[in-house]
C-alpha cells in the first residue's frame, strides 16, 4: 500500500526517483527500496513526501484507491465521500465520514450554497454567519 502510494503520487507528479532523492535528501536507491516496498522511510522523510506530494500523511501511508471510487489520494484537506442519492424530496445522506470529518451533529442547520459553473456547496449555518459578519465589517 504505501509503497504503491509514493510510486503512483511519484508518476502523478511526474517526477523521477531521482527527483524524489533529491527532494528529500536520499539516495535514489533509496526510493527504488520504498517503491518496491523492500524498505520504508522513517517518519521525518514520511513528512517530507507528504508535504512534496501535497497530500496527508495518513493518505501517504494508507490510501486505497478503492476508498476514493478508484481515483488517485486527494490533495491534503480535500475529500472525496463518495455517491449520495438524491431521495424523492430532495434529501441527501451526508456520509459518516464527512460528518466526522466537519463535526456535523443531528439537529445541525445546514446552508445549502449553488454556483452553476462551480456546483454545489454546504456549509453549517454557524460558520457561514461568521464568514457573512467577516465580510460585512471588512466592507464598512
Amino acid at each position: 500500500m504505501f509503497n504503491d502510494n509514493i510510486n503512483r503520487l511519484r508518476k502523478l507528479h511526474q517526477m523521477t526517483q531521482e527527483d524524489i532523492a533529491e527532494a528529500v535528501g536520499v539516495s535514489r536507491q533509496a526510493v527504488a527500496k520504498w517503491e518496491s516496498g523492500e524498505t520504508i522511510p522513517d517518519l521525518e522523510k514520511c513528512r517530507l513526501l507528504a508535504e512534496l506530494f501535497g497530500v496527508s500523511l495518513d493518505d501517504l501511508a494508507n490510501f486505497e484507491p478503492d476508498d476514493n471510487m478508484g481515483l488517485d489520494a486527494p490533495p491534503k484537506g480535500k475529500h472525496l465521500f463518495g455517491l449520495v442519492t438524491v431521495g424523492e424530496k430532495g434529501q441527501i445522506v451526508i456520509p459518516a465520514k464527512a460528518r466526522r470529518i466537519f463535526n456535523i451533529k443531528p439537529g445541525d442547520k445546514l446552508v445549502v450554497l449553488g454556483d452553476e459553473s462551480q456546483g454545489l456547496a454546504i456549509l453549517k449555518a454557524n460558520d457561514f454567519l461568521n464568514m457573512a459578519n467577516v465580510i460585512k465589517k471588512a466592507i464598512k
